[in-house]
């Protein structure tokens, strides 16, 4: 091997192992700086009561919180917008005044209270209290579910 080519060899070689040790420190830098989860809040204010009408689903915070809000005569209560069989999100159908869900065809009444489909039970409520300002305050940490008679707590339905 001449001298020329000795020396080529050898500049490869230490390209090589300046790149592998580049890398390797890269990983040791990126374990010390991990990625970071942003999550959304777990607790919301949805507006005034006044802002919603009786007998109404509200959907506005369906895809932000993932709830639905519910005023009835008596009060106002939160849905969770997750079925109880696998998760999925239900739809709201206002012509047939049901919730359905589309990935196996549960249905609940606006309620939260299933009739149909293989959901093995009624959909979660939140927490609801009214804040200091007035506001509908939405708890999400805190669910409510009915076939454990959680749903006569005074936390999961705001009366009014």
């Amino acid at each position: 091997m001449d001298r020329r080519r000795f020396l080529s060899w050898f500049g490869i070689s230490w390209v090589a192992f300046a790149a592998a040790t580049t890398g390797a420190l890269s990983i040791v830098l990126r374990y010390l700086f991990p990625n970071v989860l942003f999550e959304p809040p777990t607790s919301f204010k949805a507006g005034f009561p006044s802002d919603y009408e009786v007998g109404v689903v509200d959907e506005r915070w369906k895809e932000k919180y993932g709830a639905w809000i519910i005023r009835t005569a008596e009060g106002i209560y939160a849905l969770a917008t997750i079925c109880t069989h696998l998760g999925c999100t239900p739809n709201w159908l206002s012509t047939e005044n049901k919730f359905k869900c589309p990935c196996h065809g549960s249905g609940f009444y606006k309620t939260g209270i299933n009739f149909e489909g293989p959901a093995p039970r009624p959909l979660e409520r939140y927490r609801i209290s009214l804040a200091e300002d007035g506001q509908i305050l939405v708890d999400k940490s805190k669910k409510f579910q009915q076939e454990k008679g959680e749903w006569n707590n005074s936390e999961s339905f705001l009366s009014l």
